[in-house]
């Protein structure tokens, strides 16, 4: 009979950053965001040459997407996975391993001007497929088939990474190619139904705690479906052709479809805990983005696009990732659900980071976009500082 988590955790006798899937992933998904934008500072100003295959600007993208997000995927759903099936699927040495796996990708696209590109591409698709793998036998063997749609998302975001590594082989710019475009898109599927399920369930825990008799919309209604449908197509529209009216107008209607979506939830009653509160603001990114995006496709004069996808890969992606990984490291570890003077720190930076490197585009002053790089460091820097004892540490127990 297999062990349940709690079981396998107090069996574990090695570091507690192995002892559950969110320890080790968070924080070096952290510490990897924070020198991943040191690199591209420090690029920026002519003071280094990367030894990557991929150029400066595709190194950037690729460090974010595929590297940073990745091993925060992971993190969620190795720690979703007890609620799914009630056990552990990695503990201890095997987790050790997959995080090694993880790094093995970092140092080889850093280094790949020196390195076979075929080794390369497999050492950086390794850790997706390996985890798709683990998440596949826990959903079969839960039943769980609602979230295969979890899986399959991965899977198109492993297919986008490899579409990434091909581009550049071939001589490509992959930061404006097909495999950004279809990696983006999956990650922001994967935000419109985890944060659909998460975002309006937090939020009605919190609000009820404080006796409100306005509460959200339940998860998942046939709204919901509906738009998720017309979100998939909208944005595989964008992947597929980029540049054609339709695919602006598209991405204009999903805006507003969902910023309706997020007006159901009621954020506007939390601004007094940040915790929540950062998540409407994460999501709000959404709809800004693809309004931004739609916008820079109709009107390329007026709104650059390079600007209103930022929009989407810092402030939808690095803060929905934030507002999970505080969010889910307090739980886990013991602590209550509180955002505290640091954590508010961490949520200004990652959206003031986002706001100045979109203004930038459009008003350029001296070093925006150092500082937008150095709020960012501060947001991703300042986790790992404030949580990393937590991750580090045994979780706290009640006498």
């Amino acid at each position: 009979m297999p062990l349940s988590s709690a079981e396998q955790i107090r069996r574990w006798q090695g570091p507690a950053l192995l002892s559950y899937g969110f320890r080790p992933f968070f924080l070096f998904g952290a510490l990897w965001a924070g020198f991943a934008m040191v690199v591209w500072i420090v690029t920026l100003s002519g003071a280094l040459s990367l030894p990557s295959r991929f150029d400066p600007v595709s190194w950037h993208a690729h460090a974010f997407l595929f590297g940073y997000l990745s091993v925060i995927i992971a993190g969620f759903l190795l720690t979703a996975v007890p609620n799914w099936t009630g056990r552990l699927p990695v503990v201890g040495w095997p987790l050790g391993l997959l995080a090694a796996i993880w790094h093995a990708g970092r140092v080889a696209i850093f280094f790949s001007a020196y390195l076979n590109p075929v080794l390369v591409a497999a050492l950086d698709l390794a850790f997706t497929v390996l985890l798709g793998a683990v998440i596949l036998r826990e959903i079969v063997a839960g039943k769980n088939w609602r979230n295969l749609i979890v899986l399959a998302l991965l899977a198109v975001f492993t297919l986008a990474n490899l579409l990434y590594h091909l581009e550049a082989a071939w001589g490509g710019y992959p930061a404006g190619g097909f495999g950004i475009r279809l990696g983006l898109g999956a990650a922001l599927t994967m935000i419109a139904v985890i944060g659909g399920r998460i975002v309006p369930s937090f939020t009605r825990n919190w609000l009820v705690q404080q006796k409100s008799t306005v509460l959200p919309v339940p998860p998942m209604q046939p709204y919901d479906k509906g738009l998720l449908l017309f979100s998939i197509g909208a944005l595989l529209l964008w992947v597929l052709l980029p540049q054609y009216f339709l695919t602006g107008l598209a991405l204009i209607l999903l805006g507003f479809g969902h910023l309706f979506r997020l007006a159901r939830w009621r954020g506007i009653l939390t601004h007094a805990e940040a915790l929540v509160a950062i998540l409407h603001i994460a999501y709000l990114f959404v709809p800004l983005g693809a309004l931004a995006v739609g916008a820079a496709i109709l009107w390329p004069a007026a709104v650059p696009l390079q600007a209103a996808q930022h929009l989407w890969m810092a402030g939808a992606i690095g803060t929905m990732t934030l507002a999970v990984m505080t969010r889910a490291t307090l739980g886990h570890t013991g602590q209550r659900l509180h955002a505290d003077r640091w954590t508010v720190v961490i949520y200004l930076a990652i959206t003031g980071a986002t706001a100045l490197r979109f203004a930038q585009s459009f008003v350029s002053l001296p070093a925006m976009l150092e500082i937008a790089g150095i709020l960012w460091c501060i947001a991703f820097f300042g986790f790992a500082l404030a949580y990393g004892p937590a991750l580090l540490q045994q979780r706290k127990r009640s006498v």
